[in-house]
């Protein structure tokens, strides 16, 4: 598949083309929706906690004899229905972790990426001088783009100024490729993506072929040697 590739200004300098197994397939939606659910399930903490009527404190003793008053029969101040009694049936700690095959971890991220291609926004690459907030404005005014954004970088190194700039924007997110996961992708509007994450997530999620770039004049660039064979584990495989 194609895409137009753009530079930091928001000009157009060529075409980008990309892998059609990852960005051109069509979106299994259950699967999708199961990675969805998987990953907010395993985000969940499940320290919530109540008393039950064995840990509350109390008396043990019958509150008055079972027969000849008149009332209704009670043995514990420490019952469910009495006030300050323990909770019938409460939470207690859990895990609420699923478990979900990798191939079909990978297969919802492709599926994402696929549904998401309109809205992706592919970029050769960004540089910023330092942190600064109005910086990443303009960068988004630059490239026409507004909402929730996603930028997905492909290391850490040399990309502190980019994350530290869009640290004040709320709505904007910056995100390794290596962590690629269904909720990020469905939850952003736009997408911007790095010629070199499009290659760090072709190395792992697709089957060896580098993007190809076509510049408006020079024609085909060579792409750079390819990544190492050792699988980059995802957000979702952990």
């Amino acid at each position: 598949m194609e895409a137009k590739l753009y530079n930091q200004a928001g000009d157009q300098i060529g075409v980008i083309t990309v892998n059609d197994d990852i960005f051109g397939i069509e979106p299994n939606v259950p699967v999708m929706h199961q990675a969805y659910v998987r990953q907010m399930a395993n985000a969940r903490a499940g320290t919530h906690n109540t008393r039950g009527r064995g840990e509350v404190a109390g008396s043990t003793r019958k509150l008055y004899r079972q027969k000849g008053t008149g009332r209704a029969r009670q043995g514990s101040i420490r019952a469910s229905h009495r006030r300050h009694g323990g909770v019938a049936h409460g939470p207690h700690p859990r895990s609420y972790a699923k478990q979900m095959p990798r191939k079909m971890r990978r297969l919802a991220v492709r599926s994402a990426l696929s549904a998401k291609f309109e809205q992706i926004r592919f970029v050769d690459a960004l540089h910023f001088d330092a942190p600064r907030t109005r910086s990443m404005l303009e960068l988004l005014e630059d490239q026409q783009i507004e909402g929730k954004t996603l930028i997905v970088i492909d290391h850490k190194q040399g990309n502190e100024n980019l994350e530290r700039s869009a640290g004040n924007l709320g709505y904007v997110k910056t995100l390794l490729a290596h962590y690629l996961n269904v909720i990020d992708l469905l939850t952003h509007d736009n997408v911007i993506m790095l010629v070199d994450a499009v290659r760090v997530v072709d190395s792992y999620l697709g089957n060896g072929i580098e993007a190809e770039i076509t510049l408006g004049s020079n024609g085909a660039v060579a792409a750079p040697a390819a990544a190492s064979d050792t699988e980059a584990e995802d957000a979702s495989d952990e």
